[in-house]
């Protein structure tokens, strides 16, 4: 039955290949608002195999429908934006299936009586951008008297981001003199770009990106996904030119790349593909420069084209680095090209694509930082864990003035997915205390704690240690303690384990602060500043382990995809 499934999932996906591309590139060239609605639902009711379909646009408090397809024109109808299954896509902005719609109580049963058309089913979806819907596009009955199913709600939900761009585009062509308004709708087209990036994925999954526009709007992108053999594909993207016409070829690019690459092919045959799909109506004079290519985390090894971009550099975990310079030129300048592939193994290394906006930052002196640059930078921090090291990058990118978009995606090879911070053993004795707690707060700082967070972690810690040297042990002695500190996902776990004798758990209990006297603290801070702990027996039966954990706060860090 999964193999049926994946074989439609993978035909849906070919067919959308072609209507994308070629979606993206007619809504880009027209720039008369009704024409273009009337083009998107035109092919949108086709694809969708649909009787009939409909565009509404936000116009104050009401949905206005300002497009439709199908045997009744209902152009210009007007309902409140609260009400109906289209009202109700807006007001939760997510997509809406009804297989039925007698079985709905939110359909308008008056627009069938007044225009004699027979709804069966509908599929509604939400012009999506940053700042909120700005309409919705729905599609009523199958022309096959079939229902529409969740794959029929992922492809609606697709064709909808660049009709909704194509919308935002129309809108400031035609109030170019309005200055305020221009600005507010290309910072909509920003966000609405953004929101195309893919979700930002926690814990140990070895990719990363950021993305800084320049201006308004964005003209780099990248993307990656996962593959059902378990291999993660990626691509990244730097469109040339500025403005409107830069940012619907970004989206048409970023498209063809997402949807060539879901069929897991070579990336030579990958970046072909879009080269010659893009060369036939890509406009004069545009290109794309962009690398794509694919992750194995079982073998961890890398291997991609690329077309024009910037080297892609490979820093190990001494900071040596090793280039790859593109060995193709850009996208849709000539077709039937070549895009040769590159490899590199990934144990305790890791993989770096940036856009030219990297190299091309400023110093204060106007001085680039250029290639050389970067893979100094990146040297410097190889040490790092991968997400402080993506924040110590930022910060050292701000630090330039920016000339251009900036991306950045980072790939990390086997030493970044291990969990373990700190893994150590000192004898049981006071004087050792204060080395343990330097180590404990370098551990905290490469996976960026806060210093407040990280001064309670360390003291709940120092307590723990303190009370097995004067409790469990009787004092300072010769044998040992041993920590280990182990970060996964966004929990903290740490352990400390002794070899006195065994004590019973249970006559250990936490006393509120406010009824502990001086020397009486640790448990109760413990208690306080950790999620929760336990102390039991080593498994062994040699001395005890008192386990403590600690959720994380998620790290604050606007240039990261959520």
């Amino acid at each position: 039955m999964n193999a049926v499934v994946a074989d439609e999932a993978v035909r849906l996906e070919r067919r959308m290949l072609p209507l994308l591309a070629e979606l993206s590139q007619q809504l880009a060239l027209s720039l008369d608002l009704e024409e273009t609605l009337r083009l998107a639902v035109d092919r949108i009711t086709d694809f969708m195999c649909a009787e009939a379909a409909a565009l509404f646009l936000l116009e104050g408090d009401n949905l206005v429908c300002r497009a439709c397809a199908g045997p009744v024109d209902i152009r210009g109808l007007s309902v409140q934006r609260t009400r109906g299954i289209v009202g109700r896509a807006v007001t939760s902005n997510a997509p809406q299936l009804v297989r039925d719609v007698r079985e709905d109580p939110d359909f308008l049963g008056a627009i069938d009586e007044n225009t004699g058309f027979v709804t069966r089913s509908i599929l509604c979806t939400p012009l999506s951008t940053a700042n909120g819907p700005i309409g919705a596009l729905q599609v009523l009955n199958k022309r096959d008297g079939g229902l529409f199913d969740a794959a029929d709600s992922d492809a609606l939900r697709l064709l909808s981001a660049p009709t909704a761009l194509a919308v935002s585009g129309a809108y400031m062509a035609g109030e170019l003199l309005e200055q305020n308004r221009i600005r507010r709708e290309l910072n909509m087209a920003r966000r609405l770009q953004r929101s195309l990036l893919p979700k930002r994925r926690r814990g140990g999954y070895p990719v990363r990106a950021l993305n800084l526009p320049a201006r308004e709007i964005s003209g780099d992108f990248y993307d990656f996904f996962d593959l059902p053999d378990g291999r993660i594909a990626f691509a990244s993207g730097d469109v040339s030119g500025k403005g409107l016409d830069a940012a619907f070829l970004m989206v048409r690019c970023a498209s063809l790349l997402r949807w060539a690459g879901k069929e897991g092919l070579l990336p030579s045959q990958w970046m072909a593909r879009v080269n010659d799909e893009l060369g036939e109506a890509i406009a004069s004079g545009m290109f794309v420069c962009a690398v794509a290519g694919y992750y194995d985390p079982k073998s961890q090894t890398a291997v991609w084209s690329s077309a024009g971009f910037p080297p892609v550099l490979r820093v190990d975990r001494e900071g040596r680095v090793q280039r790859f310079v593109a060995e193709a030129p850009p996208l849709g300048i000539m077709d039937g090209l070549d895009f040769p592939e590159q490899r590199a193994d990934l144990r305790d290394a890791s993989l770096y694509l940036y856009s030219d906006g990297v190299t091309d930052v400023r110093d204060s002196e106007g001085r680039t930082l250029d290639v050389e640059g970067v893979e100094t930078l990146l040297s410097e921090l190889a040490e790092l864990k991968p997400e402080p090291r993506l924040h110590a990058i930022v910060r050292r990118l701000r630090g330039y003035r920016m000339t251009d978009d900036t991306t950045l995606l980072l790939i990390e090879g086997g030493h970044g997915d291990s969990p373990e911070l700190l893994d150590i053993a000192f004898p049981a004795r006071p004087e050792e205390l204060a080395n343990m707690r330097r180590r404990c707060h370098e551990a905290l700082q490469r996976i960026g704690v806060n210093e407040q967070l990280a001064g309670a972690l360390i003291l709940a810690i120092d307590e723990a240690a303190a009370n097995v040297i004067r409790h469990a042990y009787g004092g300072a002695c010769g044998s040992r303690v041993e920590l280990r500190m182990v970060h996964r996902e966004d929990h903290l776990n740490i352990e400390l384990r002794d070899f006195a004798p065994c004590i019973d758990p249970a006559a250990v209990k936490a006393k509120k602060l406010g009824e502990c006297r001086a020397g009486g603290l640790g448990v109760a801070l413990i208690d306080e500043i950790m999620d929760g702990w336990e102390l039991q027996p080593a498994p062994d039966g040699k001395g005890n382990r008192l386990r403590m954990w600690k959720r994380l706060p998620a790290s604050a860090d606007a240039t990261t995809t959520e």
